[in-house]
């Protein structure tokens, strides 16, 4: 399954609730699961995000509709990367002229 980073900056909304955020990030794994993904780590990070997260979902749109959904909640705002292993880069270097 494809693997997305994906950081996170939390909103005035999100940082007046902090006290929640370990309940919303199982919400969140709640519905990655749901959605046939998986949440693989996640990390509080110092620095100009709030938090990282990694997950795996099975295309592009699932991982969009996720981000959206969780926008949509008001408590964080996202940048969300598509990540590449060793395998996948050796099958895309393979395709190379």
């Amino acid at each position: 399954m494809p693997t997305y980073v994906t950081l996170y900056r939390y909103t005035d909304q999100g940082i007046k609730n902090i006290k929640e955020a370990p309940r919303r990030v199982e919400a969140a794994r709640q519905r990655i699961e749901q959605a046939g993904g998986r949440l693989l780590s996640y990390y509080w990070l110092q620095g100009a995000y709030d938090f990282v997260a990694t997950a795996e979902f099975s295309d592009d749109e699932s991982a969009t509709a996720f981000n959206l959904a969780i926008a949509a909640a008001g408590n964080v705002r996202s940048e969300t990367m598509r990540a590449y292993g060793p395998d996948d880069l050796n099958r895309i270097i393979a395709k190379l002229p």
